[in-house]
């Protein structure tokens, strides 16, 4: 497996975003179905094409790291202006980004496992997998914790 990138997200030009979409979401595991909900609505609306089911398998798993991994314990629901955990989707128009933002400063670390049965452990082996690449970067300034990315190649359109 690759180890993921550090510094964060490949160079991107901010300015040639062509669609961009982000929601809070609270620290409990319903907020995986949510997110799912979130990401299938927006990627409908944006036609991602073939690569729509590999980027709603890698939301799951990013958005079910955060909040099983990233957020402290006895941590309540979001607060609008710090939420627990937010999803983020930005669309270039052969990219697409998916960004999970949680209060954790830890580095995401791959299980090391050869324990094919077990039913946790593998999250960030499928991000890497379905993904075409994908790491994370410590916030900076007024946001406290980290982002974890996966970037997308899409078909160009037509």
């Amino acid at each position: 497996m690759l180890k993921p990138l550090r510094q964060g997200l490949p160079p991107l030009d901010p300015a040639a975003v062509s669609d961009a979409a982000s929601c809070a979401l609270p620290a409990r595991y319903e907020a995986v179905r949510e997110a799912r909900r979130f990401t299938r609505a927006t990627l409908e609306q944006w036609d991602a094409g073939d690569r729509f089911d590999d980027i709603c398998l890698v939301v799951s798993e990013l958005v079910t790291n955060a909040l099983r991994h990233a957020v402290p314990a006895g941590q309540g629901g979001a607060d609008e202006r710090n939420p627990c955990v937010r999803l983020h989707l930005m669309r270039w128009s052969e990219r697409l980004v998916c960004a999970v933002r949680d209060p954790s400063h830890e580095t995401p670390v791959p299980r090391d496992s050869d324990d094919f049965s077990a039913e946790s452990g593998r999250g960030l082996f499928l991000v890497d997998s379905f993904a075409d690449s994908w790491g994370w970067h410590p916030l900076a300034g007024t946001l406290d914790g980290k982002v974890v990315w996966a970037l997308f190649r899409l078909r160009p359109a037509g």
